[in-house]
Formats: C-alpha cells, sequence, structure tokens
C-alpha cells in the first residue's frame, strides 16, 4: 500500500469512528426530549426490538414495553406535573459494530406550587449499542442510581473500557 493509499484508509476509518460516534451521541441525547414529550415512538425507535432497559427499580424486556412505560403512570405524571432527564456528556467506545455509551443521567421534577425544581435521581448509566441494518440503536441500558451502594461506580468505572 502506498503512503498516499495508507492515509487515505486512516482518514476513511477516523471520519467513519468520528461519524459513529456522533450518531451514537445524537441516539442517546433523543431520549430525554422524547421521553419528556411523551412520545413513545420516539422513544421505541431508539430502541432495539429485543432491547433491555435495566433500572435499579425494574426491567423492560423489548421495546414494547419500554414504549408503554412512557404512556403509562408513573411516567405520564411526572410529564403532566413537570419534569426533565438530563444526561451529561458521553463516554463512548466503538468496536465494529458495537459500542459502550457511559454517563450520568439526572431526573428533575418540578416542586408543586413553587416555581422550581428539584433534582430527584442521579443515575450512572451504561447503554450497549448496536448497529442493525446500518443504524445504532441500544441493545441495553443499565442504569443505577448514585445512592452509596456500589452498583453505580462500578457501572461508571468501566468507562472507556
Amino acid at each position: 500500500m502506498t503512503d498516499t493509499a495508507a492515509l487515505v484508509q486512516s482518514l476513511i476509518e477516523r471520519v467513519e469512528l468520528l461519524e459513529d460516534k456522533l450518531a451514537i451521541q445524537e441516539l442517546i441525547t433523543a431520549y430525554g426530549p422524547a421521553v419528556d414529550a411523551g412520545n413513545a415512538d420516539k422513544v421505541g425507535a431508539l430502541w432495539a426490538e429485543d432491547a433491555v432497559y435495566d433500572v435499579d427499580v425494574r426491567n423492560m424486556n423489548g421495546r414494547a414495553e419500554i414504549m408503554e412505560m412512557v404512556r403509562t403512570s408513573p411516567h405520564q405524571d411526572y410529564i403532566k406535573n413537570g419534569c426533565g432527564h438530563l444526561l451529561d456528556p458521553i463516554n463512548i467506545v466503538v468496536d465494529g459494530d458495537t459500542a459502550v455509551a457511559t454517563c450520568h443521567s439526572q431526573l428533575l421534577l418540578r416542586n408543586p406550587n413553587e416555581d422550581s425544581f428539584r433534582v430527584w435521581r442521579v443515575t450512572a448509566n451504561r447503554f450497549d449499542l448496536k448497529k442493525i441494518d446500518g443504524t445504532w440503536q441500544i441493545q441495553r441500558r443499565t442504569s443505577r442510581v448514585l445512592d452509596g451502594r456500589p452498583e453505580a461506580p462500578e457501572l461508571l468505572g468501566r468507562a472507556g473500557s
């Protein structure tokens, strides 16, 4: 391979990696606006058909269960009272057609009868992603509340690997 061909190949690989990381970032950061709007279809489109959403308080198995969570209480109650799901900058590691993304998230809830919000949950998140038919989707999301138990710090400690 010539130096030019090697340089072009290297640039192609770097651009593909950047495109994958950007697509994953856009996928994950679309969750908050979609779930706060109560748009179950948009939320569902982020997940693989057989996805698992493993929250410390419950498991949702499959896209349909995740979408149902958006449509029902308590989630609809959060929306009616005012809420915001915020995700911080995401650490993304891509390996071919799979990736792992790690971040914190916060769930803000509006204080009734006040002009303020409170942080209700701060959570450690690990997203296992897969490129399916050329599109990144969430295969599994594991979320653990940062309440002093070791599971959340352990999950965050695996970021970057």
